[in-house]
């Protein structure tokens, strides 16, 4: 049995998500209404990163038994997944969120996102303020591409979704 779990909290992920599960024929759920992720023998996370960490993926794997046969983890950001640092930052971010062995045994993915800033709350648009401010300040050589990207798209509103993406989880799913 096949699960795709998504953690979202503007959208774009729960977006990939219910696309993959149209794709698919797979049920989608949200991780905060997961009972068992132990009934499952493939699952799949797709999760919005925040702050160097993946939205509800701690928590979505802090029980996972050994038998689950295949794990697929696909992050969504802002920054360009293609950007070798900016994928080591991420998996640093997945490894200290995941039970040991799994990070291991997943099949990993990172897609690209978006953001809109009217839509943010208000705790997130200080946050994103706090950020942007600190980010402006850093030398040039210190800017990474997730901080570039921030800086570049901040008090705006644009959309880096990729749904032909979606077809490489699905190959992954279906080995």
């Amino acid at each position: 049995m096949e699960i795709i779990i998504y953690g979202s909290q503007y959208g774009t992920t729960k977006k990939y998500a219910e696309e993959l599960g149209l794709l698919t024929g797979t049920e989608v759920i949200s991780y905060d209404q997961i009972r068992d992720i132990n009934t499952y023998d493939t699952i799949v996370y797709l999760g919005a990163l925040y702050a160097g960490g993946v939205l509800g993926m701690k928590k979505t794997f802090k029980s996972l038994s050994s038998g689950v046969n295949k794990i697929i983890i696909a992050t969504v950001g802002l920054a360009d997944p293609t950007d070798s640092e900016n994928i080591a930052n991420i998996r640093n971010g997945m490894v200290k969120q995941l039970p040991k062995g799994v990070y291991e045994r997943a099949h990993i993915v990172h897609l690209r996102g978006g953001i809109d800033y009217s839509s943010l709350n208000l705790k997130h648009r200080t946050m994103m303020a706090m950020l942007h401010k600190k980010a402006t300040g850093l030398p040039e050589e210190e800017k990474t591409a997730e901080v570039k990207a921030m800086i570049e798209t901040y008090n705006t509103k644009v959309d880096f979704t990729d749904l032909s993406r979606l077809g490489e989880i699905a190959r992954l799913m279906s080995k």
